[in-house]
C-alpha cells in the first residue's frame, strides 16, 4: 500500500506514532511511505528511515523545491508542506495510480485494507465530511463555493492519482490561492473543497476520520450508539484535529490516554533497535 505524508521536521515525532499505529494494526501489509518535504535535514530523514525499516516497511523521501507555494498563506499550526498533497500527483512516481494521504496527528486503530481498496475510479479523492450543518453553510459563503454540497476534511485522502493527472490543472490551484489569500482559514482544505468538492467520494466520518474533539457530539447525534466500545471495534482512524495536540503538555482530550499508550509503544519499538 502507498502512504503519503507531507510535513516539516517538527512533525516527525507524531509521524512516528502515526506510522507505528498503522504498521501495528495492519500486520502482514507492505507499506511504501512517501514523504513530501522541502527542508527536513538529512540526519532526521535517516532516523525516520531507520524507524520505518525496523518495522519492515519502506520510506521514500521526496524533496520539493522551496519555491512551491512560497506566497501561499500559512496560519496557526499549519505549515507550507500542507499544500504539497494538492500536487502529489505531480511529485510522486508517474506510474503510481493510488495513494492514501494521512495527517501525522492521527492514530490508525484497525485495518485500512477496506479503505485503501475502495473503488474511486470516477472520483479524484475520497474523504470524510463532518456532519455539522452551520459550519458547512459558513464555509460555502466564505469560499464563495455555493454549489459545494459538503465541506470535506483533508486529513485523510484516498487519492486517484491517475485521474488527477488528467483533470487537475496546477495553474488553477495557484490562481485560486493568489485570488483568495485573505479568506483561506484552513488553507489546503479550503482549496480542496472550493475546487474539487464535487469530485470527492464521501467516506464514513465515524469509521475513517473520527474527530476526537466531538466524541460527545457524535454520541448525541447517533442516540449514543457510538460509544467507546463501538469506536475501538469499528473506527479505523482517530483524528486529533485542531490546535490542541495529544503529544503536548496540558492536553486533556477524551483519547489522551490511548494516544500516550501509542507513544510509549512506538518509543519502545525504537529502543529495540
Amino acid at each position: 500500500m502507498n502512504i503519503l505524508v507531507t510535513l516539516d521536521e517538527n512533525y516527525i515525532p507524531p509521524l512516528k506514532v502515526m506510522l507505528w499505529s498503522l504498521f501495528f494494526n495492519n500486520p502482514g501489509c507492505d507499506f511504501k511511505v512517501y514523504l513530501l518535504h522541502s527542508s527536513i535535514p538529512e540526519n532526521s530523514l535517516r532516523s525516520l528511515r531507520r524507524f520505518v525499516e525496523n518495522n519492515g516497511q519502506k520510506l521514500f523521501p521526496i524533496q520539493i523545491d522551496n519555491n512551491y507555494f512560497e506566497n501561499a498563506p500559512v496560519v496557526m499550526h499549519y505549515t507550507k508542506e500542507m499544500y504539497y498533497r494538492l500536487l502529489a500527483y505531480k511529485f510522486l512516481p508517474q506510474d503510481m495510480n493510488k495513494i492514501l494521504y494521512l495527517d501525522p496527528d492521527i492514530l490508525i486503530i484497525n485495518s485500512i485494507r477496506e479503505l485503501y481498496n475502495m473503488d474511486i475510479s470516477d472520483n479524484l479523492f475520497a474523504a470524510a465530511f463532518h456532519k455539522r450543518v452551520p459550519i458547512k453553510e459558513i464555509n460555502k459563503l466564505r469560499l464563495k463555493a455555493y454549489e459545494m454540497e459538503e465541506y470535506f476534511n483533508s486529513g485523510v485522502l484516498l487519492m486517484n492519482l491517475e485521474l488527477q493527472r488528467k483533470e487537475i490543472d496546477e495553474g488553477e490551484i495557484f490562481k485560486y490561492v493568489e485570488k483568495n489569500k485573505a479568506r483561506l482559514v484552513l488553507p489546503d482544505q479550503d482549496i480542496l473543497n472550493a475546487l474539487f468538492a464535487k469530485r470527492i467520494k464521501a467516506l464514513d466520518e465515524f469509521k475513517y476520520n473520527f474527530d476526537t474533539r466531538y466524541y460527545k457530539y457524535a454520541r448525541l447525534l447517533n442516540s449514543k450508539a457510538i460509544n467507546m466500545e463501538y469506536i475501538i471495534k469499528n473506527t479505523v482512524i482517530l483524528h486529533f484535529c485542531g490546535k490542541k495536540k495529544p503529544w503536548k503538555k496540558n492536553y486533556s482530550g477524551k483519547f489522551h490516554s490511548l494516544y500516550q499508550h501509542y507513544i510509549a509503544l512506538s518509543q519502545r519499538q525504537c529502543l529495540k533497535h
